[in-house]
């Protein structure tokens, strides 16, 4: 198992617990998938669970199942699966954190569903589970009763998303200044970034240059004018920008803008005109087809989605 993705999600609801006080909004409890309390994780550790699942008696409001390193190598104890898909029928909420999706696919919880999981191990859960639709792309889904979650991290954000649904925004505040993360990474946030994604080259011959970038996205960014702050030719520019980054660096200008502005929709109440000066771009017009083409809704439904305010 992966420590993370078990008490990541344990921090954010004991610190709802602590900073709301009095009687505790949740109770917390580990639960062993196998027949032993203590169980291991990839890090060669040992974990001390509560109670083992044919030990545990109580019910469950939110069940969440934690991840693993090599998930498609698992073995399950008899009887656990069964154990699952009971208490799922009978919780709130059910869902996984990073690879735990695996386990779910594997009791058929998921079959018909969309889901995702940490962007590595996608591939092989569509390849393993084809009733399962599955989408590499955001950080947690949720259809219907069922919670899925991207790679470690985006646990905490699941379950502050849980928090604010369960107690209100406040709280879920108070509870990411705890621990000091956003409050609001959406679901439909991307597990990729470009502007990660360049960082990764920071060592290469273009690796200034993509640092500078995500900055200065107002400026003249042509092929020319970007050629000649790489010293280069422009031809050699574009040769070698295709060659370290896989796309073009129109491509690649346009993957940044559209990050920035969903940040910007994201968190601030900026006009749509403000957003589109603001990415770079020449007009609200231009940005509302950006969106259209590449997420298929338009910046104003985006918002709606996952903003934290409307649209002025």
């Amino acid at each position: 198992m992966r420590t993370l993705d078990v008490f990541g999600p344990a921090e954010v609801f004991g610190d709802a617990n602590w900073l709301r006080g009095g009687d505790p909004a949740y109770k917390i409890n580990i639960i062993s998938g196998c027949a032993d309390r203590v169980v291991s994780n990839y890090l060669g550790t040992l974990v001390h669970t509560d109670r083992t699942y044919r030990e545990y008696r109580g019910p469950i409001d939110t069940l969440l199942v934690a991840g693993c390193m090599g998930p498609r190598e698992l073995r399950y104890e008899p009887g656990f699966l069964d154990w699952l898909r009971l208490q799922s029928a009978r919780a709130r909420r059910f869902g996984s954190i990073c690879t735990g999706a695996f386990v779910l696919a594997k009791a058929g919880l998921l079959d018909g569903r969309r889901a995702t999981t940490h962007w590595r191990w996608a591939s092989g859960l569509a390849q393993d589970y084809p009733r399962v639709t599955v989408d590499p792309d955001p950080i947690y889904i949720r259809d219907g009763s069922c919670y899925t979650s991207a790679g470690v991290t985006a646990g905490i954000d699941l379950c502050l998303a849980f928090v604010e649904e369960d107690l209100g925004r406040p709280l879920a505040l108070r509870v990411a200044q705890m621990m000091v993360v956003f409050l609001r990474r959406p679901g439909g946030q991307s597990q990729f970034s470009a502007t990660l994604e360049a960082q990764t080259h920071e060592n290469r011959p273009l690796g200034n240059l993509l640092a500078w970038l995500p900055d200065n996205l107002q400026r003249d960014l042509s092929v020319d004018s970007l050629a000649r702050r790489a010293a280069m030719s422009s031809r050699n520019f574009a040769r070698l920008f295709k060659q370290e980054l896989g796309k073009t660096p129109a491509q690649h200008i346009e993957d940044l803008r559209l990050e920035a502005a969903r940040r910007q929709l994201e968190s601030t109440v900026r006009s749509m005109d403000e957003i589109a000066d603001a990415c770079g771009l020449a007009s609200a017009e231009i940005l509302r087809r950006m969106f259209r083409r590449r997420l298929q809704v338009t910046p104003g439904q985006y918002r709606a989605s996952f903003g934290q305010s409307r649209v002025r």
